[in-house]
Parts: structure tokens; sequence; C-alpha cells
């Protein structure tokens, strides 16, 4: 490769792996914290913080909601129960029976579900916190966390596979100043085979 070639690609490689080092930075670090904390799950404790609601709904948000038997919760009895409790249930699906109409509403870090009994209005809901620590190993796993979020996924792991491809371009360019390169790189290709090989049965 002649140097005015070999400029041309030291140049578009370091340009485009600062730029996805720099949209990688933080979701770098987001990710490889949270793998520690997936890996050794099992040894951090969690107490979960369990917080019951009860309510009524008004006769009026009742009458509405007898007249459905399907899809979800009408739009003014969602709007109700998230200003009363917080719960975000307009879009999620419902189960609708007889005499109850319940909702799973799964979250990032912790869960909830809800029940309204169709005869008298009351509803029951519990909120399960599982913590700090929790929501960002779901966030890692992309657990209950919505489109936006699935689509962050792709996009970061986009990024990243530009940015160990133009890693890799420069190191394929500067190989030759660095002997250690190649040997370092088989290294790390080979390490995690024989970890495969000889230790997992």
């Amino acid at each position: 490769m002649n140097k005015k070639r070999k400029a041309f690609w030291l140049k578009q490689l370091h340009q485009w792996h600062w730029v996805t080092s720099a949209i990688c930075l933080i979701s770098l670090l987001l990710f490889s914290v949270t793998g520690i904390t997936l890996n050794h799950a099992t040894a951090i404790s969690a107490n979960p913080q369990i917080r019951e609601h009860q309510l009524t709904l008004p006769p009026d948000l009742l009458a509405t909601l007898n007249r459905h038997n399907e899809g979800s919760l009408p739009g003014p009895v969602a709007q109700w129960l998230d200003s009363q409790m917080g719960l975000p249930a307009a879009t999620t699906p419902a189960e609708w029976a007889a005499d109850e109409v319940y909702l799973a509403l799964p979250r990032p870090g912790g869960d909830a579900w809800l029940a309204i009994d169709r005869a008298s209005g009351d509803v029951l809901a519990e909120v399960t916190d599982r913590g700090w620590i929790a929501f960002f190993n779901d966030l890692h796993k992309g657990r209950h966390t919505g489109t936006a979020w699935s689509w962050f996924i792709d996009i970061f792991a986009i990024a990243s596979l530009l940015f160990a491809l133009t890693g890799l371009g420069l190191m394929m360019l500067h190989a030759k100043r660095r002997p250690a390169t190649w040997p370092v790189t088989l290294a790390g290709l080979v390490l995690p085979w024989l970890l495969i090989v000889f230790f997992m049965h």
C-alpha cells in the first residue's frame, strides 16, 4: 500500500473509530458493568420492595369499563389509574373475564399487576421494585424495556461493530511497527474457545 492510500485509510479509520467510540462509550460502560453484575447475580443480594394499592373506580368509569370485553383498558380508565397509582396501563392488553379485568405490567427492575372487580369497581394493584442493579441488568437483557430500547440496543450493537472493525483496520495498518499485534489478537480469539472446549461440560 502506497503512502497516499495509507494516509487516506488512516484518516478515515481514525475518524470513524473516534466517532463510534464516542457514541458507544457510556453504553459500553453500562453493558460492561452489568455484564459483571449479571455474571455474579447469585452473589448480589436484593431486597425487593413491594407496595400494594387499593382503590375503587368511580361509578362512571366502572360503567365505561363494563362496556368493553377485549383489548386494552378504555382510555379514561387507564388515565385515571395512571394518575392515581402511577401505573401506565393505556397500551397494555388486558385479560378480560366475566367478573374481573387483570393486567400484567412487568417493567425493568421490577414487576407490577392490577386487577379490577367488574361488579364493585375495587382495584387491587401490587408493584415490586427489585432495585437499581436489577433495573440496569434488565436494560442489559432488554427485558420488558419496550420498542425504543430495543432499537437503541440494535443501533448500539451496530456502532460497536464499527468500533471493533475500524480498530481492526487501524491494527492492520500499524501491525508492521507493532510485532505483538497479531499474537495478542490471536490470543483473544483462541482463549474463549479453549475455555469452551476444556471447561464447559
